[in-house]
């Protein structure tokens, strides 16, 4: 079966997220620049003009489609590169993908997912054994 991963993270932990993505093979991905807040409720901030408060915060949406085998590495790539420690670290969402159809070859469900190089093709080169 294949899921969505949504993750939203703090804006200056993205490259961080994305080369621990790209080092365990996952190719295919979206971002997105949103704004929003959670428990945190915003910021504080402290200007010429005095005390304000920002309660829509900056962040970043990353998704990816993947295969069910290939969640939790993604999630505990995500989980350990986007982790300050502080409030505002986000969240990750798992939702189940019913179908993709990649519209250049028509391939559907995992095959419509595959690149060259990605987490399921270097799964597959480490099974192999040469002797």
């Amino acid at each position: 079966m294949l899921k969505k991963i949504e993750a939203i993270i703090r804006e200056d932990k993205v490259n961080d997220v994305k080369e621990a993505l790209s080092n365990i093979g996952i190719v295919g991905l979206n971002m997105f620049e949103i704004r929003g807040h959670g428990r945190q409720g915003g910021i504080q901030l402290i200007g010429r003009a005095g005390t304000y408060h920002v309660d829509m915060l900056p962040k970043i949406q990353v998704n990816i489609i993947l295969s069910e085998r290939n969640l939790e590495a993604t999630i505990d790539a995500i989980l350990t590169s986007a982790y300050t420690g502080q409030p505002g670290d986000g969240l990750i969402f798992v939702y189940p993908v019913e179908e993709v159809i990649r519209i250049r070859t028509r391939e559907r469900g995992q095959d419509a997912v595959m690149y060259p190089d990605d987490i399921d093709e270097r799964k597959g080169k480490a099974r192999v054994k040469v002797f």
